[in-house]
């Protein structure tokens, strides 16, 4: 990661909607469409940004902030901000090596990252780059899978293992087909036209990987190497978790023995289900808006789930774009918080150095909002600061 680089990035963007800005203009239409769309109506990927404007903040004045400290720690490791990269597929198609971008610049910067099952790039090779990231696991369908890969992940060094619990079916993904994003790829006059109309892409990205590295396959769906994504069975890897239940998650909490998290969770009683069969912590969320669409925000879900967690490690994700953002969850309860879709746009448009950029930004923001808010530590926020207006 060059310094030349870092500095065109300070130069370029001004916040994490400015990657997702360039990335529209870089990124086929078709992929851009999958990683920014949601699913039917998109009625939850709206309400997971409207609920922000909802939350006002009551700061406290005259308080000597100098001391500020946006650090936090999870798990016996002290991390430098309050948020991490939340785990989503295929980022090497949208970036060149684009898991091992985010996670090199998270590790660098002191913030984890969490790696997909639908990653192009070996997980083996992300731990490499960046020892401490984290892995979430799509539950294969059968015991023996399911033992392989956890087993798997564990001689590759990872220590939080995050079970995604929102996906037991395929959700209605018009916009995918209203984009014209499928998988497997087919070659198509469409296909090759997005190419043409963006060569910084076929060229910096999709050619590059082909040449250097092969077709990409999904690499960490199962302890083997899974379908290319040219392969004409590759959906076989994404359907047919109908059959997830609490009696496979308690499966896995006997053999994983290292920290366990279950991401998707919105209901209070799935909570304290989690407490009950030994999670060390769960991640609020509806997946962006891309599974249920109607379901409602992890922030208006996150102050009855933190009652009913105990000592669960409760985190968040989902529409999260600003510093403010993050520490209006903060102050409602959350420990820590997850950012997806502006990280996957920064390495599509930037690489790594655009990655480093965003998180910086990122978490200046956190900084100097801690200072305008009051407080030099993230454990003084409490609901106190804020404020909701009456509906009227």
């Amino acid at each position: 990661m060059s310094s030349r680089a870092v500095q065109r990035c300070r130069a370029r963007y001004l916040s994490l909607d400015d990657f997702e800005h360039a990335a529209r203009r870089k990124l086929p239409r078709s992929l851009f469409g999958y990683v920014d769309g949601a699913t039917e109506n998109n009625l939850s990927l709206r309400d997971n940004r409207k609920v922000f404007e909802e939350i006002l903040f009551q700061p406290r004045v005259l308080v000597n902030v100098a001391g500020r400290d946006p650090s936090v720690e999870l798990f016996g490791t002290r991390y430098r901000a309050p948020f991490g990269i939340a785990p989503m597929g295929i980022c090497s198609l949208t970036g060149y090596r684009g898991d091992i971008a985010q996670a090199a610049a998270a590790h660098a910067a002191g913030v984890p990252m969490v790696l997909s099952s639908s990653s192009l790039i070996r997980l083996e090779e992300v731990v490499a780059a960046a020892p401490g990231a984290w892995f979430q696991l799509y539950v294969p369908r059968h015991e023996q899978a399911v033992d392989a890969l956890i087993d798997r992940v564990a001689r590759a060094g990872v220590e939080v293992l995050v079970v995604t619990v929102d996906s037991a079916v395929v959700p209605n993904r018009e916009n995918n087909v209203r984009n014209g994003f499928k998988t497997p790829l087919e070659p198509s006059l469409r296909l090759l036209w997005e190419g043409v109309s963006h060569p910084s892409w076929s060229l910096g990205t999709f050619m590059r990987t082909i040449l250097r590295h092969g077709v990409p396959h999904f690499e960490n769906n199962t302890a083997e190497r899974g379908t290319s994504l040219i392969a004409r069975n590759v959906e076989r890897d994404f359907s047919g978790r109908e059959y997830l239940d609490w009696g496979a998650l308690r499966r896995i909490r006997a053999r994983w023995r290292g920290k366990l998290v279950l991401k998707g969770i919105l209901h209070p009683d799935d909570a304290r289900r989690a407490g009950e069969i030994g999670a060390d912590g769960i991640i609020v969320s509806n997946h962006g808006g891309r599974q249920l669409d109607g379901s409602l925000s992890p922030m208006r879900a996150l102050p009855a789930i933190v009652a009913a967690a105990g000592s669960q490690m409760v985190m968040i994700d989902s529409g999260f774009r600003r510093g403010t953002d993050i520490l209006k969850a903060m102050a409602l309860g959350a420990r820590f918080v997850f950012v997806g879709r502006p990280f996957n746009y920064a390495a599509a448009v930037a690489g790594e150095a655009g990655v480093a950029h965003a998180i910086t930004l990122l978490r200046d923001e956190v900084h100097a909002d801690m200072g305008l808010i009051g407080i030099n530590r993230l454990d003084e926020l409490d609901p106190g600061f804020l404020y909701r207006p009456a509906a009227g």
